[in-house]
């Protein structure tokens, strides 16, 4: 008798081995059908795969992250099909999924407008025929020979140390892969290439260039309609054109890759800077500033020469190499090295508003969202290990508090030791239970990012979602034991003996300039009150009226409120520009508002505009900006 389990408690007996789908079917019945994928205790499983022993078997659809990823990866391979039976010739290099969708590359001829057209239709021929996905185990001779006329597939198999590899077969297009798999194509309702770019194989930019289809698709047309809807209303508020509008910040040649903060943008950076600071200060943080430029023996010894030069900018000064910082770590350690240290000292919160600098390739770099310059709100945390669970708990309730701030919903993955990395597999495994303690400490759910941790430690990424349902990984907490091992880092502990300390890594915007951009999409311009630049507007009706409005805004400004006072044009044009330029409160004062004390004041996202005191405006507004609050309202 083999005994399934499942996560609701339920359980049901099996008198002889049988397949995900079919036990689902027992449990589910015709919903087994919007079923992706499965989980046999804590391993995604295809539903074909055959149950022989006890388990605990968890469904997954497409409203979760792991149902999604291995729909779109499923679809990738679909794209992979259809251009391989239209282009023989086509070497299809690798296809994963990505946050919205997946992306397969090809070294083929460049594609066409016309090409698209003719890939979709072959797409759509075969998620008809229902081709199931078969998962093949083969031994690495077998598989050579298989791809010996596929370089790229070849160079991928190199890398692989296991001696059995995984093939899939849908059709006649037979993919290195993984897995798992959608059990069919017929899974996919809505299918369709949303654009096209070159891209080299492992981002090597002596290798050929590659055609890079990117892809989306969906278990049913509605979600597609909804999708597109979506992806139109997005593109009317992209934060590169919401930024000129505002005059909030440029980008130029003549350093590609990096953003000129106009006067606009800058109170909104410095604005996220103070929530920074009053906040960190309050948990115990000291910030420090460390250098930029830093000797190539220091990243040696980090690690960072070795795992990550690529991405540095490098230079020779009096025949010495340094390189620009792309992270923050190494100054904060220095810092810790310039004394001994206590048990008694311990937390040590050193936190770090530091620019970096790192090489992205040109194709990848997109307004605030990808650059080569930007600056993190960085912190680094000197603990002992019993230390662990407790302060990453303290770092999760920061990343909750701030994101609540802003109306943010979000959720956590656990990304854990990649294959390129530094240490023993036992500090690993220490380094990833900690996590996982702490992680449900806070009853935090969780999904593992298999193999996506730093090179130096695991760590807890935090995605969050914008209104047009995009996910962005902003806050991230690493665990770190490498580098005290590799700076030699001690401390003196309770009992005298001289012991190792563990330093957590951690952000929580990330990049200030990304979070930035993505508030502005988000909010679609109309930024909290307390972070848009300019928060009221005074316009005089007429000239007669300036004196008074010019008296408003100088007592708004001088007591902290960012107060503009426009009259270079007609009143309704001045109204019609601030909307545009997305100024909260307007209000206008003629004759009965200086008889009154008072404004008419128009609000965002009021349709009717009505008079109110003066003093009561500048008390909601002070309220509001100190609370932090999105909006500001006011009562009769």
């Amino acid at each position: 008798m083999i005994e399934i389990s499942f996560k609701d408690e339920s359980k049901m007996f099996l008198e002889k081995p049988d397949t995900i789908f079919n036990i689902l079917h027992k449990k589910l019945g015709k919903k087994v059908y919007e079923v992706i994928v499965a989980k046999v205790d804590g391993q995604l499983k295809d539903l074909n795969f055959m149950i022989t022993e006890n388990a605990l078997i968890e469904p997954f659809y497409f409203d979760d992250p792991e149902g999604k990823m291995v729909f779109w990866h499923s679809s990738a391979h679909v794209l992979a099909m259809a251009v391989t039976s239209l282009y023989p010739d086509a070497k299809p290099t690798i296809g994963p999924p990505i946050n919205e969708g997946f992306y397969y590359d090809f070294d083929m001829k460049p594609i066409s407008a016309d090409d698209i057209k003719k890939i979709e239709d072959k797409v759509n021929e075969i998620i008809k025929n229902a081709h199931s996905f078969n998962r093949i185990n083969i031994t690495k001779p077998v598989a050579y020979e298989m791809f010996k006329n596929n370089p790229y597939k070849i160079e991928i198999l190199d890398g692989i140390p296991e001696d059995m590899v995984s093939i899939y077969q849908s059709g006649n297009f037979v993919d290195l892969c993984h897995g798992p798999h959608i059990p069919n194509t017929s899974y996919i309702k809505a299918f369709k290439i949303t654009s096209i770019s070159s891209a080299h194989f492992k981002g090597d930019e002596t290798r050929p260039i590659l055609q890079r289809i990117y892809g989306i698709s969906f278990p049913s047309e509605n979600m597609m309609k909804d999708f597109i809807t979506q992806q139109e209303e997005a593109k009317k508020y992209d934060h590169r054109e919401i930024g000129k509008i505002m005059d909030l910040y440029s980008f130029h040649e003549e350093s590609p890759g990096s953003v000129f903060l106009h006067h606009n943008g800058t109170i909104i950076k410095n604005e996220l800077i103070n929530l920074y600071r009053e906040i960190h200060y309050k948990a115990g943080y000291q910030e420090v500033i460390t250098p930029t430029i830093l000797t190539k023996d220091l990243w040696v010894r980090s690690g960072h020469w070795d795992h990550y030069k690529e991405n540095m900018y490098i230079s020779n000064v009096e025949d010495r190499d340094f390189a620009i910082k792309p992270m923050n770590c190494p100054g904060a350690i220095i810092i810790y090295l310039t004394k001994s240290h206590s048990y008694k000292e311990f937390p040590i919160k050193l936190g770090e508003l530091g620019t970096v600098y790192r090489y992205e390739r040109a194709g990848t770099i997109h307004g605030l969202q990808r650059l080569r310059q930007f600056t993190q709100d960085d912190a680094h945390i000197f603990i002992t290990e019993n230390m662990i669970k407790e302060e990453v708990s303290n770092v999760l309730a920061i990343v909750d508090y701030v994101y609540s701030l802003f109306g943010l919903s979000y959720h956590v993955e656990l990304s854990t030791r990649p294959v390129d990395r530094m240490g023993s597999d036992e500090l690993w495994d220490k380094a990833e239970t900690a996590l996982k303690e702490a992680l449900k400490s806070k009853n935090i759910d969780y999904k593992i990012n298999e193999g996506d941790g730093a090179f130096y430690g695991p760590k807890i990424d935090v995605h969050i979602k914008d209104i047009y349902n995009r996910t962005w990984q902003c806050a991230t907490i690493q665990l770190d034991f490498q580098l005290p091992i590799k700076f030699d880092l001690r401390y003196e502990s309770e009992k005298g003996t001289i012991e190792r300390p563990v330093i957590i890594h951690r952000v929580i915007y990330g990049s200030i300039e990304r979070f930035m951009g993505i508030l502005i999409e988000h909010f679609k311009g109309w930024l909290p009150i307390w972070l848009t630049p300019v928060q009221i507007a005074f316009l005089p009706v007429s000239e007669k009226h300036y004196e008074y409005a010019s008296k408003l805004h100088n007592y708004f400004s001088i007591n902290g409120i960012r107060s503009q006072l426009i009259n270079n044009d007609t009143l309704a044009k001045r109204i019609r520009n601030c909307e545009l330029v997305k100024i909260p409160l307007v209000a206008v004062v003629g004759d009965k508002e200086i008889e009154n004390n008072s404004v008419t004041l128009r609000v965002h996202g009021i349709k009717e505009q009505k008079n109110y005191p003066v003093e009561m405006v500048y008390n909601e507004l002070i309220k509001a900006i100190k609370e932090r609050a999105i909006y500001v309202t006011f009562t009769e």
